[in-house]
């Protein structure tokens, strides 16, 4: 056995690419709400049926380019060397992504990196199953934190909640600049200062909105 997916696999890979593909260009194209599932699917070569065994809801066919990331701060804690805090780990992770323009820290302005998300940040439902992709990313992490900090399991959650909401604003910020017109280099700078900023925030333990008025 070499490991090598076999060919029924290969085709099922094939063919929830062609979908995917088809949904994006005709989304970026027409607009969201202007595509029905059918258009993909014809666009796609495939029965309705068939794109709903792959993509459960029209939302999936652009969150799912995404999915990858839903359980990315987990796996940051859980790889992070010997002796590092993880919210260490996940802070030069985030500052990682900024410097090589990962679109998950929204500091990416390739043209369709952009409309995709200036095409989800106005889309009520897209945002909404944004939301479910949120609490997919907290329950990971909160997982990924009892078992590797030895830490109770509300400690974990709240510290999931916190993390996964400043990873969120951050990203939400630089991609609501970067989809109306600003550069990423322009952005860079502004966005680690952020970045950097929120992360002594959680690292502080938010003691900074203590302060007497």
């Amino acid at each position: 056995m070499d490991g090598k997916p076999g060919l029924r696999e290969r085709k099922k890979r094939r063919t929830h690419a062609a979908i995917s593909e088809a949904a994006i260009t005709l989304f970026l194209e027409h607009g969201f709400n202007q595509v029905s599932v059918a258009q993909v699917a014809e666009a796609a070569e495939v029965s309705k049926r068939t794109l709903f065994a792959y993509f459960p809801a029209k939302e999936d066919l652009v969150v799912h380019r995404l999915a990858d990331h839903e359980t990315e701060m987990a796996r940051v804690v859980r790889a992070r060397p010997p002796r590092t805090a993880p919210l260490t780990a996940l802070r030069e992770h985030f500052l990682d992504g900024l410097r090589e323009r990962d679109p998950i820290t929204g500091l990416n302005d390739a043209p369709h990196v952009r409309k995709l998300h200036r095409m989800i940040l106005d889309t009520p439902s897209l945002v909404a199953r944004m939301e479910r992709f949120k609490s997919g990313a907290e329950r990971a992490l909160a997982q990924a934190l009892r078992e590797t900090a030895d830490v109770p399991e509300l400690t974990a959650r709240l510290a999931a909640v916190q993390i996964v909401a400043v990873h969120w604003a951050l990203a939400q910020d630089n991609a609501e600049r970067l989809a109306y017109g600003e550069p990423a280099d322009e952005r860079y700078a502004g966005a680690v200062a952020d970045a950097e900023h929120a992360f002594a925030l959680l690292r502080n333990g938010l003691r900074r909105l203590a302060r007497e008025r």
